[in-house]
């Protein structure tokens, strides 16, 4: 069996520059704006992270228009294709739709969706860089519309991609269902990241500890804090019946330590290995959890 180290080796280290981002996309004005888009500084909703039925079912509808949204943009992956374009292409299905891109002027970010391409952890913007034979791309969308958010993100390969990265990316959507699947009324928090954190060690995967998965509905990022790691004691928050959260572990084929460029958003792994993260909307029912992100 080849080692986690041979595969490493054979996965390029990062060289990623910023490139030019070009201006804020225009949204039509009869579609509903977050309140964040009307006031300087983070969100000001306070609302439970337990949703009603009727709450439950418009997030629902935000996470299909969002998960709809992603396949559209990860159809239009490939060589040559610049992460702008594929901002253009996720806004304008966004729009299309009736849903305000959540990402969108959301605490100053300048683009309507995530693109993190490589050795990105999260938060990369769309520039004017055109992908490469070999990249790996996360792409996180997120829609608001009726009030409440939808928030997902998948990981695309561009072309052919090295073992070691198809591997990574593969088994980190497997860890987001396996920490999906642990989710049960009664349970601690906790308890997601614990069984992420067994599997990637399987792989001597980095977990990244410093992004996490949050509260999500009325609020973009409400308070709740779901680690991709074994947190206990701390995080013990017990899950309930109706309870919105997102499940997005991020994992590493090296170091979790990481570097933010200049522009405040894009984070890359200190070491420059490559990174890839699944992520979906999902809510605690009776016997588990259903996912609200699915087309």
């Amino acid at each position: 069996m080849t080692s986690l180290a041979e595969l490493a080796a054979r996965a390029p280290l990062g060289n990623l520059r910023p490139g030019r981002i070009s201006p804020p996309r225009q949204v039509p004005s009869h579609i509903s704006r977050p309140e964040y888009m009307f006031h300087d500084g983070p969100e000001v909703i306070t609302a439970s992270d337990v949703k009603d039925a009727e709450t439950i079912g418009r997030i629902r509808e935000a996470g299909r228009i969002a998960a709809r949204a992603l396949q559209a943009v990860g159809r239009a992956v490939a060589p040559g294709v610049t992460t702008d374009e594929l901002d253009r292409i996720g806004h304008e299905y966004l729009c299309d739709h009736g849903a305000y891109p959540s990402c969108l002027g959301y605490m100053g970010y300048p683009k309507s969706l995530c693109t993190s391409v490589n050795e990105v952890i999260c938060h990369g913007i769309p520039d004017d860089r055109p992908l490469e034979e070999g990249d790996i791309v996360n792409v996180d969308i997120t829609a608001y519309v009726g009030g409440v958010h939808g928030d997902t993100c998948a990981m695309f390969e561009v072309g052919q991609v090295d073992e070691a990265s198809h591997l990574l990316c593969e088994r980190t959507e497997k860890a987001m269902l396996r920490g999906i699947k642990a989710i049960r009324p009664g349970r601690e928090i906790n308890v997601i990241g614990r069984v992420i954190e067994a599997w990637a060690k399987r792989f001597e995967y980095g977990v990244v500890r410093d992004y996490t998965g949050h509260g999500v509905g009325e609020a973009f990022h409400s308070g709740l804090i779901v680690p991709h790691y074994d947190a206990a004691p701390k995080h013990a928050e017990v899950m309930e019946v109706g309870m919105v959260f997102t499940v997005e572990p991020m994992l590493t084929l090296g170091t979790i330590e990481w570097e933010q460029w200049d522009d405040d958003w894009t984070v890359v792994t200190a070491d420059r290995s490559r990174s890839a993260q699944y992520e979906h909307t999902v809510v605690v029912t009776e016997d588990g959890a259903e996912i609200l992100t699915l087309p």
